[in-house]
């Protein structure tokens, strides 16, 4: 199911991230109370909500409209970043942003249904959408805070586990209490996200947090779109017109926009 795909890549991801510590480094259990509280607790709402939410804008909005809806989160990173963490705010960025909002609409009123089996209505799948952005951004921010401080591996440690205690409470309460995939390739399916989408993504993530500002962090990240949308043409059938092509690439070229301004902008830590 939606729900559980989520909850079953955050608990099978929480597993190597503990046998990690366990044989290489067992510092990053060693976390004082703030951290418990801001990374673990605030950290982990913002990752059991994206979790949820990105399932449900994939499967309502195609894979193609699901990624043009996260990458507005650089715009709320963008606008968030100045008065959280001091970042510069400059009045192109203003106009990149209202760019990327107008390329998300876009690639979304512009996409195609098919090759979408899960009977999840276009309303649902942009609503998750913008859930999964507004997740999205609040993890970038908290990430670009919280790792300098504590390290990728102990901030990826403590928002997925609070994620996981949040979803394994929440979606029971909720009437969809994950069940565990019902076949070998279902197992394996999973254990591949987990690896690559909770891990692997993570760790280069929250590095690249440690090193430069929120904002061009986000940004940096936006090649997902171009790549989500050439898979999704080529191996789910799905596609977009020439309309939601246009809007795709106005979100890329915004977001990009944004990132080569930052990249002049912003020093780069290399510690």
């Amino acid at each position: 199911t939606l729900t559980g795909v989520g909850f079953w890549r955050l608990l099978i991801g929480i597993v190597g991230i503990v046998a990690w510590g366990v044989v290489v480094d067992r510092g990053v259990f060693l976390v004082d109370r703030r951290g418990w509280l801001l990374v673990g607790l605030v950290g982990g709402v913002l990752v059991a909500l994206f979790e949820v939410a990105y399932q449900f804008a994939i499967s309502g909005a195609g894979v193609a409209g699901a990624a043009a809806l996260l990458y507005t989160a650089p715009v709320i990173v963008a606008l968030l970043a100045k008065p959280l963490l001091g970042e510069r705010l400059t009045t192109w960025r203003l106009v990149l942003a209202l760019a990327v909002m107008i390329g998300a609409a876009l690639a979304v009123l512009g996409g195609s249904r098919e090759g979408i089996t899960i009977a999840t209505t276009l309303r649902a799948g942009v609503a998750g959408g913008v859930l999964a952005a507004l997740s999205y951004a609040g993890t970038t921010l908290l990430a670009r805070f919280a790792v300098p401080r504590y390290g990728a591996m102990r901030v990826l440690f403590l928002e997925i586990l609070g994620g996981l205690v949040i979803l394994g409470i929440v979606l029971p309460l909720a009437g969809r209490t994950p069940l565990p995939p019902s076949s070998g390739s279902g197992w394996m399916f999973t254990v591949l996200l987990a690896a690559g989408t909770v891990i692997a993504a993570n760790v280069l993530f929250f590095n690249a947090a440690k090193r430069i500002d929120a904002a061009p962090t986000a940004v940096a990240a936006t090649i997902e779109p171009v790549v989500g949308a050439l898979l999704a043409f080529s191996l789910l059938g799905q596609h977009l017109t020439w309309l939601g092509m246009i809007g795709l690439l106005m979100v890329v070229a915004g977001v990009a926009g944004g990132y080569l301004e930052e990249a002049n902008l912003s020093p780069v830590s290399r510690e």
